[in-house]
């Protein structure tokens, strides 16, 4: 795929603002003008995109600009070749300039570019170029263009540059031309030790009027703006952080890493242009440069020292060759890394086969026999591609282990994996290997690293294997394991039933796998079958305590925490805090952060969100400082935090959490995350964001959480645009999506049925009376739903929280409203009142800001339409107040189409009506009968009657029609 390009200037605004105020094109005040500049940089850093942008700032200024460009002809470079280009231009831009000059220095003709062709001619005599004539007549050139207007000289690759053009830039620069300013580029990383640039570029320094600017590295932010110009759309983190980590801050390392569409390798374009740096190197240092290549990252001088078969003194040669080259870099730890890591994975693609496998048959000749200090990871990769397999099975459980203990689950899982397929595809039987003990290590280092689909996935392949005369304790240890990843995951199966397998195939297993089948089994009962499930708990907690079983005996008083709050009324919450206790006293961070999970959530549940925010804060900090950030709890904790936040009304603090720009979490946890910001950005906000909630329809199925939460912020934007229609099929969607995943009365489906009622009856003013009609049978299946949901969670009270009593309000309060203004079978006024009264009550003991605030614009309609106009200001502004803190336009625009905001009309037009008049009059402009509007409005028709008689006659209109056409025009509707 080749490679994409954007003509965007990205990341480099503060060096384009120095380059125009050093050279005089926009200087500021004070600034201190310089006659040159020299842009420095690496190759593909961007010296010709700032120069490009530099360029059109001075033809925006009236400048003229002249380019000239330094090319690699190697040994036989034309000499003033950037020069000719430039005068060539100048006698096509400017001949009459140009010509005087040229009649006043013949000798500057043989500089144009068609003098310079081959001919028979010879330069000799009186026809050879003298340079004192040449420096003068160019300096006359570049002055006599400078009288019409300034003029900016540009030469780029000056690192090309041969010796005459060199001499004529020390000209230039020594001699101040009024008028003139020059701008010379050159890739830093080509000037070697004994690069003749190198010492020009000193020189060059010392003159007064000459400064250099050096263009560093695109900062990370820069590059993923420069991936999302190159490639628009969402990627996913990790393929963020791959660029990002690879290309290194170099704008066309970036564009070619893209346009290789992820697949890996350098792409072949780039791989030439980076291997071009070794051919100028001797073949000892190229032989170093490989075997560095091969080492990875980096490493040590030690290390190279055992591997390479130079002598020390031609071994350190090589490599101050190399270093000096800009090849490789040195660091004080004594270690050696390639300049550029994308030159390290183009110098090792370009090795053969046989020499790569060859080279890495060293290393692990040095590393295993102790010539060379090394890790058990570098062992292992060595060992794994050098096809020593015996090595890297083992090298590869140790380097686990080693990760493992240092707070690094990802990596661990990935040598897990690696010993794991090397037993597999061995020649020979492993014999010296628990299979199965590293089958289920690797799984719990893949669950600690949040990868448990990948966890379950791989426990599945190995129970496959199992032959089916394979020793129970062998299937149940296995069983145990798959129940307990399926625990922490939504799928269509039952971890229960597997559970139980487990159990019964272990009981006559060692004491320690029989527990912790126990402990898994209790956990997949849960709350469900509360009595049978502590049963399990406290026999596996007897067995842990007889056996000094600790971390399990600490998982196992968590677990008992709820159970026995369930059984005789404990408050789990001083058990869930007595366990997390216990847990860091004994250094078991793993149970502690479960503990601390639950105690969290217990603590969100019963409404104390601040209590609640504290415990996940202690959580999130506990987790990074083991390693276990996106380990389960503490990642469903981030989100959890985040959606309390959002619930106080702190909307940024719960973005920025959610945040996980140049992290790399697992793919579950970033679709996640992204759900919940785009409920914000789009569902309480407001804003667009194209195809961003339909691309996280395609995780609706794997997910129950990422389906209601993105299938809120649908949900909300349908409410927004009062599309009752498609409100109705997100909510089937959504409930298609999480039913197989979770169970049929899921506690959530009671809030997002409730959000669809409210959309009818936001749409019911607009609907004729057949309309509304039609839809009623649509509002009483929502209303059935929500109370299935009810009916169910009536067995279980610590699941009836402040949030869930808050729901059930706000259902009863909008099935009113949506009687009300759809007329169908309308509530008392004192009936609607007082149900949203108490929906705003239940929201207020909630403490949820953007609900109270729903449901108080809602509430300031009815209370305006039942006469309480100060009832109805009160709530009116407090949602107001609320709406402006979160910037929720939505709430607002809904506020102000309510009338609670002033008319767009003018004084005297907005004078026209009373309140009661305005409120009929837009009524009527919806087709709306007397008897209709007395209904909505809890007034007699004939009081209708009257008031229509007025409007008609304020307005002076004829007819309803009319005084509905009157009313739009003046904006009092």
């Amino acid at each position: 795929m080749p490679a994409l390009r954007t003509t965007d200037l990205i990341g480099r605004d503060a060096e384009l603002e120095e380059l125009t105020s050093q050279l005089g094109i926009r200087a500021s005040k004070g600034h201190q003008v310089a006659r040159a500049m020299l842009l420095a940089g690496d190759a593909g850093v961007g010296k010709t995109r700032v120069l490009m942008a530099l360029r059109d700032r001075a033809i925006e200024a009236d400048w003229h600009v002249v380019a000239g460009h330094c090319l690699d002809l190697a040994d036989s470079s034309l000499p003033y070749l950037p020069f000719s280009e430039i005068l060539g231009r100048l006698m096509a831009d400017l001949p009459d300039v140009a010509g005087r000059v040229l009649e006043q220095h013949p000798t500057l003709a043989r500089l144009l570019p068609g003098r310079r062709i081959r001919s028979s001619e010879t330069a000799s005599g009186d026809q050879a170029l003298d340079r004192g004539n040449v420096y003068d007549a160019f300096g006359d050139l570049l002055s006599a263009v400078a009288e019409q207007a300034p003029v900016l000289v540009i030469v780029e690759d000056a690192h090309w540059a041969d010796e005459s053009t060199r001499d004529m830039l020390s000209f230039l620069f020594s001699r101040a031309l009024p008028g003139v300013s020059l701008v010379i580029s050159y890739r830093a990383d080509d000037l070697h030790r004994r690069h003749p640039l190198r010492r020009q570029v000193a020189e060059w320094m010392r003159l007064r009027g000459v400064d250099r600017l050096q263009l560093e590295p695109l900062a990370d932010d820069d590059v993923r703006t420069l991936v999302r110009a190159l490639r628009p759309g969402t990627l996913s983190e990790a393929e963020y952080v791959s660029i990002v980590d690879r290309a290194e801050g170099n704008p066309f390392f970036v564009e070619e890493l893209v346009g290789a569409a992820w697949s890996g390798q350098v792409p072949g374009e780039l791989a030439d242009v980076l291997l071009v740096h070794l051919d100028r190197l001797d073949e000892a240092t190229r032989r170093v440069v490989r075997i560095v290549s091969v080492a990875g990252r980096q490493v040590s001088h030690g290390l190279l020292a055992a591997v390479s078969d130079l002598g020390s003194a031609e071994l350190e040669d090589a490599l101050r060759t190399a270093v000096e080259s800009n090849v490789l870099v040195a660091s004080r730890g004594g270690t050696y890394a390639f300049r550029h890591a994308l030159l390290g994975e183009a110098v090792y693609d370009d090795l053969l086969p046989g020499e790569r496998v060859r080279l890495h048959a060293d290393f692990v000749s040095a590393l295993g026999e102790g010539r060379a200090m090394g890790t058990a990871a570098e062992l292992a990769q060595h060992a794994r591609r050098a096809d020593d397999k015996p090595v890297a099975i083992r090298a590869s459980i140790e380097a686990g282990e080693e990760a493992l203990a240092v707070g690094g689950p990802s990596e661990a899982a990935t040598h897990f994996l690696d010993a794991l397929e090397l037993i597999d595809t061995a020649r020979t039987p492993v014999t010296d290997v628990d299979l199965l003990a590293l089958v289920r290590r690797c799984a719990e280092a893949l669950v600690a690293a949040g990868r448990v689909p990948k966890a379950v996935k791989v426990l599945r392949a190995r129970l496959a294997t199992l032959p089916s005369d394979a020793p129970a304790v062998d299937r149940g240890q296995l069983l145990t394991s798959l129940a307990s990843a399926l625990t922490l995951t939504d799928t269509t199966e039952s971890p229960r039933e597997i559970a139980a397998e487990a159990v019964e195939l272990l009981r006559d297993g060692p004491p320690k796998l029989l527990a912790r089948a126990l402990f898994v089994y209790a956990e997949c009962l849960g709350n469900w079958r509360a009595e049978e499930a502590r049963a399990a708990a406290l026999e596996a907690l007897e067995l842990a305590e007889r056996n000094d079983f600790t971390s399990l005996a600490v998982e196992l008083h968590t677990t008992l925490a709820l159970l026995d709050h369930q059984h005789d009324g404990q408050d789990p919450g001083t058990g869930w805090r007595a366990a997390a206790d216990r847990a860091s006293s004994a250094g078991l961070i793993e149970p502690e952060l479960r503990a601390l999970y639950f105690l969290g959530r217990f603590l969100q549940d019963r409404g104390d969100l601040d209590a609640a925010g504290e415990v996940y804060r202690q959580l999130i900090a506990r987790s990074e400082a083991g390693g276990l950030a996106w380990s389960p709890y503490p990642a469903e904790a981030r989100l959890l935090y985040a959606i309390a936040l959002t619930h106080q009304g702190r909307l940024d603090e719960a973005w920025s959490l959610l945040d996980v720009t140049g992290q790399d979490p697992p793919m579950v946890y970033e679709w996640l995350f992204f759900a919940q910001q785009m409920l914000i950005i789009i569902g309480i906000r407001g804003n667009t964001h194209s195809m961003a909630l339909e691309r996280l329809r395609d995780y609706w199925g794997s997910d129950g959480l990422t389906a209601i939460i993105a299938g809120s912020a649908e949900l909300m934007r349908a409410a927004a645009a009062v599309d009752a229609k498609g409100a109705l099929a997100i909510y089937d969607d959504v409930v298609a999506s999480v039913v197989p995943l979770w169970h049929e009365w899921f506690q959530a489906r009671l809030r997002l049925a409730t959000i669809v009622v409210g959309v009818f009856a936001s749409a019911a003013p607009h609907q004729s009376a057949d309309e509304r009609e039609t839809t009623r049978a649509a509002v009483d299946r929502l209303m059935a739903d929500g109370a299935r949901v009810i009916d169910f969670y009536a067995r279980y009270e610590a699941s009836r929280g402040p949030e869930y009593r808050m729901w059930v309000a706000r259902r009863t309060a909008e099935h009113l409203r949506w009687r009300w203004l759809a007329q169908v079978e309308p509530p008392s006024s004192e009936e609607l009142v007082e149900a949203w009264r108490a929906a705003e009550e239940t929201a207020l003991a909630y403490g949820s800001v953007p609900e109270l605030a729903q449901t108080r614009v809602r509430l300031a309609g009815v209370l305006r339409a039942v006469g309480d106009a100060q009832g109805a200001r009160v709530a009116g502004d407090q949602a107001r107040e609320a709406g402006h803190a979160m910037r929720a336009a939505p709430l607002l625009a809904e506020l102000t189409a309510g009338g609670s905001a002033a008319a767009p009309a003018t004084a005297a037009e907005v004078a026209v009506l009373t309140p009661r008049e305005a409120e009929i009059l837009a009524l009527v402009a919806e087709g709306r009968s007397n008897g209709e509007i007395g209904k909505q409005l809890f007034i007699s028709t004939k009081t209708v009657s009257v008031h229509v008689s007025n409007i008609l006659a304020k307005l002076d209109a004829a007819s309803r029609t009319e005084a509905a056409a009157i009313a739009r025009r003046r904006g009092l509707l």
